[in-house]
């Protein structure tokens, strides 16, 4: 197939004469697009005019909100849908909407590439509708590569420049294309002269391994400790043999930010878990009592949950050496790509130490961590336990499953309770953590692998953001996925939960009812109007049996699980400020005091045992 034309279908045929919009599709082709996640309008009919003459060979996917475009074309490269993620928007408005899930994008370091509609040239500057400063607007979030398209001969400079920039940064870039110039004849191959580019569609290859001398170093450095803890993050994804090895070589602990989850499996005794707010106590307590500290492709910022300044020596390997030595005062910086640079820092590090107290130590605090969060998980509550719901659903995970997490409450009991596992896909809004991600996450991640059941794991505030709509693209494409299961469990506690807790404990305010409390919605019930299936669940004894028929069901099912607003969702340190001005937020009069009571703040406060930090 050449790159100069539109990639044909089995029975399509190219057009005689080349657009160029035939020209885009077909450059971005050769880069490794052949998925399209967007809405139309008249500012990308030319566009969609030539996907549509591929003939299926690239598709075009039609979600309800350009909003969702954005964090599908994120997550189709964080579930592993091809090597960059595209999102395709009319002019004005669509571009506008388009905004939050590149932002997901860019703080999360996905490579993606957005092609946005415009006013025709020839009307630009003329108070045209839907005519927005794209330019200035994108200036952000596209701040690696930005361009517009003026003239047909650039289409390939720009194409291939955007891909690799996007790729090289890892970041969003964009190119605004005016709907005239979409449907001018194309200039596949530019002239020979001067003012014109011939660019390059091969990607360029990637750091890997660094200088054998600072590998030594770094070695020098992990070798002298006696209590060696890791932090992994999604830079360590595609290394989890690697992470295992140096771990073991290390006799380390290894707790993972929430974008690493799949880079360890989470029943190893000396995994300790998700770190930070939402975190496990042994992650607390290994940060707390390390020696040695590796950090592995993590940027996670909560400095409080890193080892004291002083208190550690520190290793840092990232790809991107800009950002080393962020977050706590590494001594050595190592960068290249996780897998070979952990392959090469092992052949430096020599034998282990086999075993030590300090795995000992890092085994029981995470054994008796697991047991004391089973036990939550089972009490009672009114209705339901939320955190029964995700305790059960581990005890059933396919191995193949893929999980899709919102921001929230189900956030925190994913964090504690599921262990993903080897061969498991897992993936969230990581830094911006933005409410709404979940539902376009699980999206591309069953266009991505439509052989593979998957689980959306969503508040009730996410999913009357974005997800009642998505659920009608789940119900246009299902029926094409190889496997039908795509199960939406619904926390419906009727509240922003996560927002409450947060200004309780840190304002020490009560919850205010007229900005947190949302409409009870039949979530099942709108799944059955759309022809899936739904369950509802308000007594803990359905939940075993609701999650054994959703994971068993020939199409997708919708859990709306009535929950308990006044579970308790505390930090693995709850500090004495944040329990005293929870308790003052209870004593004022919060509307949930009494469940807050029931689900015993007190003796919870007491067994996380609030403490100053005073090292």
């Amino acid at each position: 197939m050449s790159a100069d034309h539109p990639p044909p279908g089995e029975a399509g045929t190219l057009p005689r004469r080349p657009t160029v919009a035939d020209h885009i599709v077909s450059r971005l082709f050769s880069w490794g697009v052949h998925r399209y996640f967007g809405y139309p309008g008249d500012g990308i009919n030319g566009i969609t005019s030539a996907l549509q003459r591929t003939s299926g060979r690239a598709q075009f996917i039609q979600v309800r909100h350009e909003e969702t475009a954005g964090f599908a074309a994120s997550a189709h490269v964080k579930y592993g849908g091809g090597p960059l993620g595209c999102a395709l928007v009319t002019s004005g408005p669509g571009a506008i909407h388009l905004l939050n899930g590149l932002y997901d994008a860019k703080l999360d370091h996905q490579p993606v590439v957005a092609l946005l509609g415009h006013t025709a040239v020839t009307a630009e500057g003329g108070g045209y509708y839907q005519e927005v400063d794209l330019l200035a607007l994108y200036k952000d979030v596209a701040s690696g590569f930005l361009a517009q398209l003026d003239h047909p001969a650039q289409v390939r400079h720009l194409v291939d420049r955007a891909c690799r920039t996007a790729l090289a940064r890892r970041t969003v870039t964009a190119l605004v294309l005016p709907s005239d110039l979409q449907d001018e004849p194309a200039i596949p191959d530019p002239p020979h002269a001067h003012g014109y580019y011939h660019t390059s569609n091969v990607p360029s290859s990637t750091p890997t391994v660094p200088p054998e001398a600072d590998l030594r170093r770094a070695a020098e450095v992990l070798r002298g400790g006696h209590k060696v803890a890791m932090l992994v993050g999604q830079g360590a994804l595609g290394a989890q043999e690697e992470v295992r090895e140096i771990a073991q070589r290390l006799g380390a602990g290894v707790a993972t930010a929430l974008l690493g989850f799949t880079a360890v499996d989470h029943r190893e005794p000396w995994v300790t878990g998700a770190i930070g707010l939402l975190g496990t106590r042994p992650s607390w307590k290994l940060m707390n009592d390390c020696d040695r500290l590796l950090i592995v492709g993590s940027n996670m910022p909560y400095s409080e949950f890193y080892p004291p300044p002083g208190q550690a020596r520190a290793v840092q390997i990232d790809l991107d050496g800009s950002q080393l030595g962020l977050r706590y005062p590494t001594e050595v910086n190592l960068t290249g790509d996780a897998r070979p640079t952990l392959r090469a820092l092992l052949r430096e590090l020599g034998p282990g130490p086999g075993p030590t107290a300090w795995r000992a130590e890092i085994a029981t605090a995470t054994s008796a961590w697991r047991r004391a969060q089973r036990d939550v998980a089972e009490q009672s509550a009114d209705p339901v336990n939320p955190q029964l719901l995700f305790s059960a659903l581990n005890d059933r995970l396919p191995d193949d499953v893929m999980l899709a997490v919102d921001c929230g409450t189900a956030t925190a009991w994913y964090a504690r309770h599921v262990q993903v596992r080897p061969g498991m896909l897992a993936s969230l809004s990581g830094t911006l953590l933005s409410m709404g991600g979940a539902m376009p996450y699980a999206l591309s991640a069953k266009f991505a692998h439509p052989d593979r059941p998957l689980v959306a794991l969503i508040g009730d505030g996410a999913m009357q953001m974005n997800g009642v709509n998505e659920l009608i693209t789940v119900a246009k494409y299902w029926r094409g996925w190889a496997d039908p299961r795509f199960v939406v469990l619904v926390l419906n506690n009727r509240d922003l939960a996560f927002v409450s807790w947060e200004q309780r404990s840190s304002e020490g305010t009560p919850m205010f009812p007229d900005s947190q409390q949302l409409p009870d919605i039949g979530y099942h019930q709108w799944a059955q109007v759309l022809g899936l299936h739904g369950e509802f669940v308000d007594d803990p004894a359905q939940v075993p049996d609701v999650w054994d028929r959703a994971l068993a069901a020939d199409r997708p099912v919708v859990i709306n699980a009535l929950v308990d607003p006044a579970e308790l969702m505390l930090p693995p340190h709850f500090t004495l400020e944040q329990a005293r001005n929870t308790a003052s937020a209870v004593l004022r009069g919060d509307t949930d005091w009494a469940g807050i009571i029931r689900r015993g703040l007190p003796s919870t406060i007491s067994t996380y045992r609030p403490r100053r930090r005073e090292r």
